[in-house]
């Protein structure tokens, strides 16, 4: 049995936000005065921040702490440091500095970035693309994997092709709302590179994307809002990897006006999409009420 509940489109119509993202917005607005506090406050001393490295750190850091102390810590200080750094203690051991896997499996993966200046390199990196196609259509142990991500009306589509071998093509569509064009990007290649390595008797996969900053973003140590789905594709990665010593992942740039053709298939796939949200939001209502109120007028 379902039911609709009017509170939720009366808040809407009225411009309140739902409770819960009042309440977080609320703690987020109160840590701001923490990052406004003078560098040699005692708060900001017991703070960690990751764009400055003090020569004599705070003995009192909560990095420097015990588990014990660090339990005998009030929660509120612990959010404001992870907010402060925007990363969370839960994340993956694949961002330790001894164990990251830019320092172990540094040869086993490598980027090809295009730079866009004549149509001399258009050419000459189409050309390499189709040489990538017929090697990859020509060698069972490769996976050539195409993908393309774009958000149109709130709605961000993604979609996965994955060219194996005397295989049928393995294609993935995802549709999802509220997320910004690169959190698109960046969960396109992570689903790509999922699939691909959980693949039998495959050691080298081949990614082309027109998104190649989101890619570099596996790699990037540095604290960045796409850590954690970072950690879960490093830690696939780093399974593929340890699997066979040759095992290797290599991304090609591929951008859109190229009009490669693999590329430009699901390009033109991604483009016909035209997909409205159907879960309530503020425009929404605002629409509703445009149209009420036009149509009063016009009586």
């Amino acid at each position: 049995m379902f039911r609709t509940v009017l509170l939720f489109g009366i808040k809407a119509i009225i411009g309140l936000i739902p409770i819960h993202l009042h309440l977080q917005k609320l703690s987020r607005r109160s840590q701001l005065r923490a990052h406004a506090l003078p560098t040699n406050h005692i708060l900001r001393s017991l703070m960690e921040n990751n764009s400055e490295i003090p020569t004599h750190p705070h003995p009192l850091l909560l990095s420097f702490l015990t588990r014990c102390q660090c339990s005998l810590i009030k929660d509120h200080l612990v959010d404001m440091n992870n907010r402060f750094n925007k990363v969370f203690p839960s994340f993956d051991p694949e961002f330790k500095l001894d164990n990251r896997i830019i320092n172990s499996f540094s040869n086993h993966f490598l980027f090809h970035l295009f730079s866009k200046s004549n149509n001399y390199l258009f050419k000459n990196r189409i050309q390499q693309l189709n040489n990538l196609a017929i090697e990859s259509s020509n060698s069972p142990s490769n996976a050539l994997v195409v993908t393309d991500a774009s958000v149109k009306n709130n709605v961000a589509s993604s979609i996965v092709y994955i060219h194996v071998y005397n295989r049928p093509v393995i294609k993935t569509l995802h549709h999802v709302v509220n997320i910004t064009s690169t959190e698109a990007e960046f969960f396109t290649i992570r689903c790509s590179i999922n699939q691909a390595a959980h693949l039998q008797n495959i050691s080298k996969i081949i990614v082309v994307t027109d998104s190649i900053h989101a890619a570099k973003k596996i790699f990037d140590p540095s604290s960045n809002m796409l850590q954690k789905q970072a950690a879960l594709i490093l830690n696939n990665l780093r399974k593929f990897f340890n699997r066979h010593p040759e095992n290797t992942i290599k991304f090609w740039e591929c951008p859109s006006k190229s009009n490669w053709k693999l590329h430009k298939i699901i390009d033109i796939k991604m483009k016909s999409f035209n997909l409205t949200p159907l879960s309530l939001n503020k425009n929404f209502w605002d629409f509703s009420k445009k149209l009420e109120c036009d149509g009063i007028i016009n009586k």
